[in-house]
Formats: structure tokens, sequence, C-alpha cells
């Protein structure tokens, strides 16, 4: 069963209000206002509400949010059920009024104890909250009586139309587990199996099939990268040596046979028969390198793999011997990091957890997350470097080229459970760091936190939060600067 959240009620209407004419004055009552914020695994509901009285219509305002991406649910239906046990009554509308924002309207017909129940209906999915102990007031009198007078709520007012149309995401505070770190840099290197090194398979003149092929530039598998024409040459020339193998093949198959023959008729001997059988598979073989990838006079070479070209050791026009290293090609899709590290870690495998490393400034990623692991780890070091390295592939490298120096952090010892947070959620200031805490639906709040260990993108908060709470993991600065700004956003409900 879905677990729902209640996060705040708050009461947000003047329980009476004075209007001054002609010298005369008179006390006008106004009904109060509730509002709840709830969240499930898929969605925030932020609702606002007159509190409910008999025979007196109550429309809501609620703001449907969908949590991954935090924006506005913009279509479907949602329909508001005031349930007492076995009976009730509810209402349906079809559509939002405005973008996430959907406004039913109830008329209640008894006094009493309710649970106040939102079904959503969208084209994406479907979900279900709940609102527990709604009372339901015989008159406004009594609504005024019990509720009274609003309470100063304070805090940073920061509108659902205000975040639904930036970069903004939320998050529950949880317990997960923290390492210590060692904090290093690392360098990328190839993947063994990610390289590979094409060479002439015959002799003749290199002619480039790509346009501009120099190192860097990306290829895809089977493209046809060059080409090694023999045309015209006297001798080593690619057709010639073609016709030789075909001849050559034919004398062994001959031969093969004829010894096969023999050997069943027990005619000749074992080591006779397997002398003929390997001639064939030898000429066999030649004859098929030396017709792969033919094209007329010409050898074609071709990308084995989507990736890049690494290295080129040739240039348009030149001659080259059968053999010769032409280019290298590697692929990004897997890279070795090596980090270094004093050896008084005293690390092997087994003690490390994870390797922690940046695509980019503040883009921290994970080896293991991403199905890397830890290779290997030199047991020796170096008279003029007394560090040990740590090798691990890594699946998830953006665009960093080989070569090219990154920030580590290595992952040691046993974890402890501690409540951990994104490290995008922190606001520094000189040294001091807080968060914006949401504690309703558009209301936040500075919260000063204290800082422990860093395991890549999630920070140990060690006081300022607890489990639960919610806080800014997009968006905190554009928060910071609405509670800057010195006057509250002018509301944007249609109420």
């Amino acid at each position: 069963m879905t677990k729902y959240i209640m996060l705040l009620f708050v009461i947000t209407t003047l329980s009476c209000s004075n209007i001054t004419n002609n010298n005369i004055t008179v006390q006008v009552k106004t009904t109060p206002t509730k509002s709840f914020t709830l969240w499930t695994e898929k969605t925030e509901l932020f609702v606002e509400f007159p509190a409910l009285i008999v025979n007196k219509p109550s429309r809501f305002a609620a703001h449907f949010t969908i949590l991954k991406g935090h924006k506005p649910v913009s279509n479907g239906s949602v329909t508001v059920s005031l349930i007492k046990g076995s009976k009730g009554i509810r209402n349906k509308v079809l559509s939002p009024s405005s973008p996430g924002i959907f406004s039913p309207t109830i008329v209640p017909k008894e006094a009493g104890n309710y649970q106040l129940i939102f079904d959503l209906k969208s084209k994406d999915y479907e979900d279900q909250l709940i609102v527990h102990d709604i009372i339901v007031y015989p008159n406004e009198n009594a609504a005024i009586k019990a509720l009274g007078a609003p309470a100063e709520t304070g805090g940073i007012s920061f509108l659902k139309e205000q975040a639904w149309k930036m970069d903004f995401q939320t998050e529950s505070v949880s317990k997960g587990k923290i390492y210590e770190v060692v904090n290093t840099s690392g360098v990328w290197q190839p993947l063994t199996q990610s390289s590979k090194t094409l060479v002439s398979g015959s002799n003749g003149m290199v002619n480039f099939n790509v346009k501009n092929l120099t190192e860097g530039v990306m290829v895809k598998r089977g493209q046809l990268l060059l080409s090694i024409n023999s045309k015209g040459l006297s001798t080593n020339n690619l057709s010639t040596k073609i016709i030789q193998a075909k001849t050559n093949l034919e004398q062994a198959k001959s031969n093969f046979d004829r010894k096969k023959e023999l050997y069943d008729s027990k005619i000749v001997s074992k080591a006779v028969f397997e002398k003929a059988e390997n001639a064939y598979l030898i000429a066999k073989s030649s004859l098929e390198s030396l017709s792969t990838n033919v094209f007329g006079d010409q050898k074609q070479i071709r990308a084995p793999f989507d990736g890049f070209i690494r290295s080129l050791t040739v240039s348009n026009g030149n001659y080259v011997n059968q053999g010769e290293t032409l280019l290298e090609i590697a692929t990004q899709n897997s890279k070795v990091l090596k980090a270094q590290l004093s050896a008084s870690y005293g690390l092997d495998k087994n003690n490390i957890h994870d390797l922690w490393y940046q695509t980019r400034k503040g883009d921290w990623k994970s080896v293991k997350k991403d199905k890397g692991s830890i290779l290997s780890i030199t047991k020796n070091v170096a008279n003029n470097t007394p560090l040990i390295s740590v090798f691990a592939e890594v699946n998830n490298t953006g665009k960093a080229p080989l070569g090219s120096f990154v920030e580590v952090q290595i992952g040691i010892n046993q974890s402890n459970e501690a409540i951990i947070i994104p490290e995008s959620a922190l606001l520094e200031s000189y040294g001091s760091y807080s968060v914006m805490a949401q504690v309703s639906g558009e209301t936040f709040e500075k919260r000063v936190v204290t800082i422990g260990k860093r395991n890549g993108d999630k920070v140990e908060i060690n006081s300022g939060l607890k489990v639960g709470d919610v806080i800014v993991t997009i968006g905190a600065y554009q928060v910071k600067m609405a509670s800057m700004s010195g006057t509250a956003p002018a509301h944007g409900h249609a109420h």
C-alpha cells in the first residue's frame, strides 16, 4: 500500500475583519481557509480550500505536481470525495482549470469527522492522496470558533507556478551508507579490449576514403576508412598474390584428399596425413586473409566498431608494406581510470567499496552504479613514485579524452548509516552551509546544516535536518533569491 505523508496544515484566512463606512464600523465574518501538503511516491498535492461547512460550497485549489521532474499535471481528471464510514459525497472535474491546478467543489451535508480523498487520473498515471480527520462544521460560527485567527507562518513564499516554469526538484531526506574517502586524482587510459590497431593486409599506396581523416574523428562500425591499392606494382601485386593463393589452395586440397584416402586405407601414417591437412588449412587461411575486404586491386580497411581514431600513422598517398601499422581505433564506451594514492592505506580490491569521478565539474559518477569494476591494485611502488595505483573499468566517461586528468574519490573502510543529501541541495556562504526546506506547499525556510563526509554527489549531514524533511535539490538558489527580494510574489491561483 502506498504510504502517504501529511506535511502541514495551515489556517490562512482571517476569521473576521473590520469594514469602516460613514464612521460606522461593521465586523464581517469570513470563512477560515485550510491548506495541506501531501506526497506519494509519484505526486505532490498542495491543496487550499475554505473550511468545510454544512450546506456551504467549498471550492478547492488542488495543485498536483509530478515529483519526477517537478512539473504540473497538465491533463486528466480529479475526483474529490468526502467520506465518513460508508457514506460520502464526491465531485469530479474533467480537466485542470490551469496547468497543474484542479478546482472541484464540495457541498457537505452533515457535520462530523471525514476523510478527504483525491483521485487523480491522467494519461500518464493514476494516484490517490488522502487527508484524514477533516472536520465539517455545522455553521460558520462553529468553524471560526474552532479554527480562530491564522498564525503567522513566516517563511519564504515560492509559488507552484514559479517552480513549474524552471528546473526544480525536491526530495525527502533519508538515511544511507556513507564511506570514508581518499581524495586523489586519476588519468584516463584505454581499456585493452576497447582499442584495436589496424595493419595493412598488402603492399600498396594508401588512399583515404574519409574526408579529413585525422586523429579524433568519430567512425562507425563497418565504415570504409582507407584502401591499399596495389595496381601497377610489378611485385607483391594483390591480384597476382590472390591468384597464386588460389593455385596453392587447389594443390593443397588435392594433396590432402589423396592423403586422406591413403590414410583411411592404412597405406600412409597419421603424421603424413596431418602434414597434408595442415598445409591445406594454411593455404585456405592465406587465401581468406588476402581476399577479405578486397575490391578490385584494393584492400579495404574498415572500422571494427563504433569509436574514434586514436592514432594515425600514415598519410594519404603513402606507400606501405604488408603488416605495417595504419591506425588505431578506440571506443568511448569504456575506459580505464588510473588513480594513485599512498600505500599506507593498505588497500586491496575487497576494501574499496566504490570509486567516484567527475565527467565535468560538479558532475560526480559512481563506478559501481554504472556497472564498472575495480580491475586491480598494484602491490609495488617505484623509487621515484612511492604510490600505488588503482585501476578501474569505467562505463560512463562522458567526453573525457584519453590522457586527461580527473578528480577522484575512493571509498574505503566500513560504511555507517547517516543522513545524506545530494550535493546540489547545498548552498555555501563563507564556509557555512544551508539548504532550503519545504515546510508547506509554497513555503520554504533556510536551514543551516553542518556537513560530514562526501561520497561523490552525496553529502553527509551531521545536524540541521532529520529523516522525512523535504528539501530543494534543484533550484535552491532561486528560492534563496526569492527570500532576498523583500516582497512576497503575488499569488497566482484562481481560487
